[in-house]
């Protein structure tokens, strides 16, 4: 990330009253970046807390408004099948709000592998890097 866009952070990262806290293992911020909202997780993402992070997106998603969305995976350490589940789920979910979801993965941690073994990677919008995904987002006309 370029040092202009770090000065850029904004945390918006606190959970609506009455919601329940992230479950252990995973810990999920928002944060505004050049305008768009930046929802980044770190830790392990499994049948436990799977659900936690595709709700994490969604309410990212509603949050960014007509700004874009951006899910930056890179500080994840491990991601199962729940996980991919979690990534389809709210790619959907962006998709029936006219939305595009760019995930940024580093392709030295270990969320690309079962991103491409299961072919994945041909249904998620991937990038290396949250500058890359948000000159994606802001080039392409929302559908």
């Amino acid at each position: 990330m370029h040092r202009s866009r770090r000065a850029t952070l904004q945390d918006v990262s606190e959970r609506p009253q009455g919601e329940s806290p992230l479950p252990p293992g995973l810990a999920v911020v928002r944060r505004i970046v050049d305008g768009a909202l930046v929802v980044a997780a770190e830790g392990e993402v499994d049948l436990n807390t799977a659900p936690a992070l595709n709700a994490a997106i969604a309410r990212g998603i509603d949050q960014a408004g007509e700004g874009p969305c951006v899910v930056d995976l890179t500080g994840v350490s491990f991601l199962d099948s729940a996980g991919l589940t979690a990534l389809l789920h709210a790619t959907v979910y962006a998709e029936a709000h006219h939305r595009r979801l760019p995930i940024v993965v580093d392709s030295n941690r270990p969320v690309i592998r079962p991103i491409q073994v299961t072919g994945l990677d041909d249904n998620l919008a991937l990038y290396h890097t949250v500058d890359e995904a948000l000159n994606a987002s802001r080039s392409i006309e929302p559908s």
